[in-house]
């Protein structure tokens, strides 16, 4: 499988694209934008996108003449058709493990993961309501000192409310 630069003029959205992903566009262009196009657009043999059309609008929105595509020319119509199904759907069975994932964010210093879709206050608040013992009763407020740092008091996470 080889990836081929194509420019942007000659790819074609799928016009039955069952996917609303207006809101995910500014956060993938944030992405292209500070790691570079990692993820390449899946076309068919005529250059209509089968995987790849929020990534297609961030290179629209950053003004790229060129992205990386995949030519899946390999699959049959039908397969073509199931793959653009089974690719988004897959990602919705996926969970994250929260504790690893704090962890992981906590290690970050150089990057504004809110710029990702990373609610911080979100993750304390799922982290304190899922602890041992917890009736799901939550006040913020009880974990913040006079310059608005919020510490999770199950991890120890530090962060800034709003942030």
């Amino acid at each position: 499988m080889k990836t081929r630069e194509i420019k942007l003029s000659e790819l074609k959205p799928y016009e039955n694209n069952p996917r609303h992903n207006e809101a995910a566009v500014d956060k993938v262009a944030e992405s292209i934008k500070q790691f570079g196009f990692k993820v390449s657009i899946v076309v068919d043999k005529d250059l209509v996108i089968v995987c790849g059309h929020t990534r297609l609008k961030a290179a629209e929105k950053l003004g790229l003449d060129k992205v990386p595509c995949v030519v899946a020319d390999d699959l049959t119509d039908d397969q073509i058709k199931a793959f653009r199904l089974v690719d988004n759907k897959t990602a919705e069975f996926a969970e994250w493990d929260v504790d690893k994932l704090v962890e992981e964010l906590d290690e970050l210093t150089n990057f504004d993961m809110t710029a990702f879709g990373f609610d911080m206050e979100q993750l304390a608040t799922e982290m304190i309501s899922a602890a041992p013992n917890n009736k799901g009763e939550i006040d913020l407020d009880d974990y913040t000192d006079d310059k608005f740092e919020c510490t999770c008091p199950r991890c120890g996470f530090q962060f800034n409310r709003g942030s």
